[in-house]
């Protein structure tokens, strides 16, 4: 047997009604508390919604939507963000670090998009080839671009969903399989965007690495992170 089946097989089992739950709770929760950015209104193109993924990569958030509606009016699509110099690009990342080789993906990136007249390939296989696109940029093209239900799966999304859920087997999140079809798992449902963004909010607000604030979450009733918490107070 593979390393990867017995991964898979010991994993925990999760329940259809328990993702049901996750879903429901999350949503009203984001519903009332979800953060603002510029990349999620409803007049954000598809564009100023998979270049927000590519900058947000190893940054937060905040950071990003600093700089981000001064960044998509100087470069409203990727064929003007293909004809930006590089140091005028490296000015702009300078605030998220790793500006040089940050700025060199992204010309590489929006000279192909504009070559393609924007449109992205429906393949993962194939957006894979796209210079700064990996799993994560390649599962938020397939999400805002067409559509298809994919996780913005990061150490944070990571985080929530394994405190809620159960733990991972691989160091890994790219390849560790229980996580990866968990993930595909709750964000398939009638708003998978706002799935997604609902998670990475609760992970960034609420369920933080350390000190996370359990009495105010939404899913502290069926929480095995917090019933962990419980049992360890109790032995006291």
């Amino acid at each position: 047997m593979t390393e990867s089946r017995r991964n898979e097989r010991s994993s925990p089992t999760v329940r259809s009604s328990s993702i049901k739950r996750f879903q429901q709770a999350l949503l009203v929760w984001y519903a009332n508390n979800g953060r603002h950015f510029a990349w999620r209104n409803k007049s954000a193109s598809s564009y100023h919604r998979v270049i927000s993924e590519v900058l947000l990569q190893r940054t937060r958030a905040e950071t990003v939507s600093a700089f981000f509606p001064q960044f998509v009016r100087d470069f409203p699509s990727w064929r003007k963000l293909a004809k930006a110099p590089e140091s005028t690009l490296r000015r702009y990342l300078r605030p998220i670090g790793l500006w040089r080789r940050r700025a060199a993906t992204i010309r590489k990136l929006s000279r192909e998009m504009a070559r393609r007249s924007g449109r992205f390939p429906e393949e993962r296989a194939e957006l894979e080839t796209l210079p700064g696109v990996g799993q994560y940029v390649a599962n938020s093209v397939l999400l805002f671009c067409h559509g298809k239900p994919q996780p913005l799966l990061d150490i944070n999304m990571a985080r929530l969903l394994e405190r809620y859920f159960g733990p991972r087997k691989l160091a890994d999140i790219r390849y560790d399989p229980y996580l990866q079809h968990l993930s595909l798992q709750v964000v398939t449902c009638d708003k998978p965007a706002k799935m997604n963004w609902a998670i990475l909010d609760l992970a960034a607000l609420v369920c933080k690495i350390r000190e996370p604030k359990c009495t105010a979450c939404p899913l502290r009733r069926e929480c095995k992170h917090l019933g962990g918490l419980a049992r360890m107070v109790g032995k006291r």
